[in-house]
This record gives structure tokens, sequence and C-alpha cells, in this order.
């Protein structure tokens, strides 16, 4: 089953109380949603996921709470305005975005998403997407995919991985997430597979990233979600690499400035010592969260 991150401290900064309608961005295996749930019963909980596997999952765990209670829907975060529009939604209490990959896209070779085991180079969240991590790899100039490495994994061997990538498709398709941990492996110094991740760990990423505009996603979700907040509403965010906790601490600074938000955690809080050696996979995690203290709309006092 998939460990839901930092479960305590989020409850904790979220504040879910009873009859409280919350809005998870990420649903993914449904792990946070139920603990909501329980807090804010008998409330609202709106659960988003691009990817229709992660929603299968999260059907199951929160089939035991009334039907009525919740709402699973098949969508990007980015598009939370047309969800609310279409609903009839205008303002929720609490907004969660857990960023992480779960734990069971992760284990699944033929998502494509691991540097274990060997599947298709795919690494859509939404399979409704057209773009895979294939098209990228054997289709984008050599000094785009560099940039990509560089921008989006902050690979130092960005250059040497992609004239590698450039090379060996000119003698056949890069198709499997074998053949690309390969070309990293051999592309990078021997210094460089004794360290804590694998090599190819920033290629997939910065990959992944690219094939679901993950970034640019976020940036916009986050605004809207905010807008939609209500006052004295929370919104946390649960960021696993330095560019996705950049844009949220950008994003909450900007709204502090405009006096729209008040920043809950001066510094991003880090699971604890226990959970890192629980569930390995948290601990990169990064939490940071804000309170609405104003609507946009609203004057400025005027003395």
């Amino acid at each position: 089953m998939h460990k839901s991150v930092m479960c305590e401290e989020v409850l904790d900064l979220l504040n879910p109380k009873k009859g409280q309608t919350i809005l998870d961005c990420t649903v993914g295996g449904g792990g946070h949603a139920s603990m909501i749930l329980e807090r804010i019963l008998p409330g609202r909980l709106i659960g988003l996921d691009q990817d229709e596997e992660a929603l299968s999952v999260a059907k199951d765990l929160l089939s035991k709470f009334d039907s009525a209670s919740y709402s699973l829907i098949h969508e990007n975060y980015r598009n939370i305005d047309n969800i609310f529009s279409r609903d009839n939604i205008d303002k929720v209490d609490g907004v969660l975005f857990d960023l992480g990959i779960s734990s069971f896209q992760l284990d699944n070779a033929r998502r494509g998403f691991s540097i274990k085991g060997d599947g298709p180079l795919d690494m859509r969240m939404d399979k409704r997407s057209s773009l895979t991590a294939y098209d990228l790899v054997n289709r984008m100039r050599v000094d785009e995919i560099e940039n990509i490495l560089r921008s989006f994994g902050e690979e130092r061997y960005a250059r040497r991985i992609a004239r590698s990538i450039g090379e060996i498709r000119k003698r056949t398709p890069i198709a499997t997430t074998g053949q690309l941990r390969e070309i990293v492996e051999r592309s990078t110094p021997a210094k460089y597979k004794r360290y804590k991740i694998h090599p190819a760990t920033r290629t997939f990423l910065a990959l992944r990233i690219a094939v679901n505009h993950e970034l640019e996603h976020l940036e916009y979700a986050l605004e809207i979600a905010i807008k939609h907040l209500a006052v004295g509403g929370r919104i946390c965010v649960i960021s696993f690499h330095s560019l996705e906790d950049r844009i949220a601490k950008n994003e909450f600074r900007r709204f502090k400035q405009s006096k729209i938000l008040k920043v809950l955690t001066k510094k991003p809080l880090r699971p604890s010592h226990r959970e890192t050696i629980e569930n390995p996979r948290s601990r990169s995690a990064k939490l940071r969260a804000a309170e609405k203290i104003k609507s946009e709309d609203e004057p400025e006092n005027i003395i």
C-alpha cells in the first residue's frame, strides 16, 4: 500500500474541521484524503488526479465512506477553474497538493517512471496525453534534451548524457527505461555511481517533468487554488525536489506581499527521522503551508 507522506504534519497545518469542504489536488492512492474525510464529515472532499489508475486505488480506499461525502475526478489540477465552474463550486476551506509520485506508479515498470526494471519509455501521468518520454528522447534536438536535463533535473552531466543519446538513437531507437538507464550509466563518471541516488535518477526526473509539464501546471494551479480558498482556509504543498519547492515558496511569498496569505512555515517542514526510516521515499519531502487572510477583491484599509 502506498504510504502518504507527512500525514500528521499535514493534518496539523491544514487543520480540517467538521463540515468543511477540502480540495485534494493530487489524491493519489487516497491516504491523505481518507484521514481528511475522517476529520471533516459531514463535510465534503473533492479529489483530483490526472492518473486514472491512482483514482481507482483511491476509490477502493475511500469506499468505507458515504459516497456523497467525496468526489473523485479524473482531471489535472491546472483545470480547477473549469471543474469548479462545472460543479457550481466557489470556495473551499482547504487545499492540499502532494506532488510526489506514488509507489504504485514507480513499481509498475510499464508506466516507465522507474530506473528499476525495464519498461517502455512512457512517463505519462495522464494516459490521455499523446506526448511520451520516448518522443522526447528520440525526436528532440540534442541541445533541447540537454536543456531539459539541466533545467528540470539539475543534472551536471547533461551535455554528456544528451550527446550519448544523440549518438545511440542514430543506430537504434531508445525505447525502454533499461536502455536509457544504461546510456546514462555509461555517460557519467564512475564516482557518480557511488552516490546515494542512482546516476539516472535526475535524467528520469527531468524527462517526467517535461512530459507532464509539471512545473508550469503547478505554478498556474497554485494561483487558481488560492483564488478559490475561503478566507481562513489553509493550503499545504508537499514537494519532492527543489524546483517544485521554489515555486510553492515564491507563490506563497507573492500572495503574502499582497496581504492575501499568511505563511505558516517560515522554512519547509521535513519528515521525522522515524518516517524516513519507515518510508524511505519520504526523505526528500518538504511541506509548506499558508492561511488565507484576505480576499483578492477586498479593498485595503485606508487610514
